[in-house]
């Protein structure tokens, strides 16, 4: 019978998350019911509840997109040219205070700044009229995602959940048996494992609707006179900067000789003077070698 009810459980789940609509709170006491059915053993109960369950969530299915609020999630990205970065940088941030906006990321570089805005919807189409009369618009492109159903059908999910978890945490009381207390606790850990993962992924899509993103480039002016190449101090500094690097290569070639060069050197002497000179080993071992064919035995 507990297979049965955590396998009807999971098939009740895969159709209420076909729904699209809110009103998953309107079928949440006859799920409880429906639960409380099978703990009981009241199995044709149970069946008759799953059954409305299922024709309340067929219900609301056929319900038109059109009743429900729509969510949006707005992003731009512009570009302009200004005269002087400074006076930008004071207007955009004069321009977030206003309209309750901030910056999640600021880029700065030596002529051009980015950043990326989160304004509150309502005053998006205001504060981007704005941004576009700080200087010259150099580009601007704007997107509207629609995540209505989504956002609908997770705030279905989480309210389901929370009221199939209210059903469980009851069972705890009438539970008689280990097992049937283990098994019961081990559903209710995941459920609430289940609703903070959905209420997360809920609170994110949330935020990105409330707040319309703006990435906005600001670049400097462009140099009055085009670079002609390098001045003649810049060429002299380069060659002294040559003759530099050709001393330093130089004086490691002679600090090479002195500390590798004269040791070798002085071997090599050596082992000559032992081999070749007074001493001469290698002269006496001919010698000897010569004699010995001269007077065969």
């Amino acid at each position: 019978m507990k297979f049965k009810f955590y396998l009807l459980l999971g098939a009740l789940f895969l159709v209420l998350g076909c729904s699209a609509k809110y009103g998953s709170s309107s079928y949440a006491p006859v799920m409880a019911t429906a639960g409380r059915a099978y703990y009981d053993g009241d199995r044709a109960e149970a069946d008759y509840q799953y059954e409305r369950i299922a024709e309340n969530s067929a219900a609301e299915q056929e319900i038109s997109e059109n009743d429900l609020e729509r969510k949006i999630v707005m992003t731009a990205n512009v570009r302009v040219r200004v005269e002087n970065l400074n006076e930008a940088d004071s207007f955009i941030k004069d321009l977030m205070k206003r309209y309750n906006a901030y910056a999640s990321s600021t880029d700065i570089d030596d002529n051009s700044r980015h950043y990326s805005i989160r304004v509150p919807s309502s005053a998006y189409k205001a504060a981007i009229d704005e941004i576009n009369g700080i200087g010259r618009l150099l580009g601007r492109s704007e997107s509207a995602e629609d995540v209505t159903l989504r956002y609908y059908d997770l705030e279905g999910r989480l309210a389901t959940k929370k009221e199939l978890l209210k059903t469980f945490q009851s069972y705890l009381g009438k539970a008689k048996t280990i097992e049937e207390i283990l098994s019961v606790e081990k559903r209710i850990a995941e459920l609430q494992y289940e609703i903070e993962g959905t209420g997360k992924e809920l609170r994110n899509l949330a935020n990105r609707v409330d707040y319309a993103t703006i990435e906005l480039s600001v670049l400097g002016p462009i140099a009055s006179s085009p670079y002609r190449g390098p001045t003649l101090g810049e060429r002299l500094k380069e060659l002294f900067g040559s003759f530099g690097n050709f001393l330093s290569v130089l004086v490691t070639i002679i600090i090479g000789i002195v500390i590798f060069g004269i040791p070798i050197l002085l071997l090599l002497v050596f082992f000559f003077w032992l081999l070749f000179g007074k001493i001469g080993l290698l002269k006496k071992l001919w010698r000897k070698a010569a004699g010995g064919k001269q007077n065969p035995v």
